[in-house]
């Protein structure tokens, strides 16, 4: 049986058990019908968040070479002895932005003269849409690029923005999908754990 018919045989089987086992809400079709449709979308989210993980915490970072907007060259495998928080973002996107926006206070300037890397990875952005972004927001921290998602699909198929929190041996310690401004000040808490 392929893996995708598996995986959707087996969301719906849970759809329909939890759908028809609800107590009262579930007393008409309609509402049965309704339930079933909520929780198949739910329970697919959620799986397909789960296979889009190609790594996970206590992996090591797998091996990369980024070229930055600046021209020069970052092996991942260099930066061991420092924390790295491997960020993966596109300038299109609303909540990378706001993230950014929080970076060079809360990320960049807190952690300076400290054995830290801030390390975004843009996504399939051209060199002149990081220029074109860089100039309209300011932002003049130093920024990876990658245009063909080669290094983007060693971590994960989809979603940005995307954390990954990485300690002095290399290893994931931390995976953060997505941005709101209490993860991202849990991520935070977590660097300053991994620099005692």
């Amino acid at each position: 049986m392929p893996k995708d018919f598996a995986t959707f045989h087996s969301v719906v089987v849970h759809s329909f058990i939890i759908a028809n086992f609800v107590p009262k809400i579930t007393h008409s079709k309609v509402m049965k019908q309704k339930v079933f449709i909520t929780v198949f979308v739910l329970l697919w989210e959620i799986n397909m968040q789960a296979q889009d993980e190609r790594v996970k915490v206590g992996d090591s970072a797998p091996a990369f070479t980024v070229e930055m907007f600046d021209g020069t060259i970052i092996n991942i495998s260099e930066l061991k002895g420092k924390v790295v928080l491997l960020n993966f973002w596109a300038t299109w996107c609303p909540p990378c932005r706001m993230e950014f926006a929080r970076v060079q206070k809360d990320v960049i300037n807190r952690f300076k003269c400290r054995d830290f890397v801030f390390l975004p990875i843009s996504r399939e952005d051209s060199y002149e849409k990081i220029h074109n972004f860089r100039q309209s927001t300011g932002h003049s921290f130093p920024m990876g690029m990658d245009p063909t998602r080669a290094i983007f699909s060693k971590f994960a198929d989809q979603s940005i923005p995307r954390n990954y929190l990485i300690d002095k041996k290399g290893k994931i310690v931390k995976i953060e999908i997505g941005y709101t401004p209490e993860n991202f000040d849990k991520l935070i808490t977590e660097i300053e754990k991994l620099l005692e």
